[in-house]
């Protein structure tokens, strides 16, 4: 049986990579992402501007990859809270968009429905992308605010902090 099946594959593998259509050879890609002292930056001054006002949060910065860069937890902010910044990140850096246009665009539109399902997404307001140009180079986090929204202005100010680096 495996013989048969390897005479009947090796013709199809043959014609997809043969000399009629060759595979294109490119070189290596350059990726550009927030370093690590922005991340601290933007994350610190995330937490610092809502624990001014009162809410208690976490705030993570992820790179372009959503691979974390840093994670800040505010003294009294939840469990909970840590994580769910890291995944409004990855979700944001993935989405290359806000985590509350993400979460209107899944409410709205029929075929973006489902986006929430998608393993580490977190469709609530708090993620913002990093962006250096039109580029994104990472994202950042917060929860723990009460309310998305409150949890994206403190993103957002993470973001002020940064933006004369980008």
């Amino acid at each position: 049986m495996k013989i048969l099946l390897a005479a009947f594959l090796m013709p199809v593998t043959l014609w997809a990579l043969g000399p009629e259509n060759p595979t294109p050879i490119t070189g290596p890609t350059t990726e550009r992402n927030v370093s690590l002292d922005m991340a601290l930056a933007a994350a610190q001054a995330a937490v610092a501007d809502c624990t001014a006002k009162g809410y208690l949060v976490s705030a993570t910065v992820v790179d372009a990859s959503g691979v974390v860069k840093a994670t800040v937890r505010g003294d009294g902010a939840a469990p909970h809270t840590p994580n769910a910044s890291r995944r409004k990140a990855y979700t944001s850096a993935s989405g290359r968009n806000s985590t509350s246009a993400m979460l209107a665009t899944s409410q709205s539109n029929p075929a973006a429905q489902n986006l929430g399902e998608i393993d580490e997404f977190l469709l609530l307001g708090g993620g913002l992308p990093i962006r250096s140009g039109t580029e994104v180079i990472g994202a950042i986090g917060v929860s723990g605010a009460p309310g998305g929204p409150l949890d994206e202005q403190c993103a957002q100010v993470g973001l002020d902090k940064i933006k004369e680096s980008l």
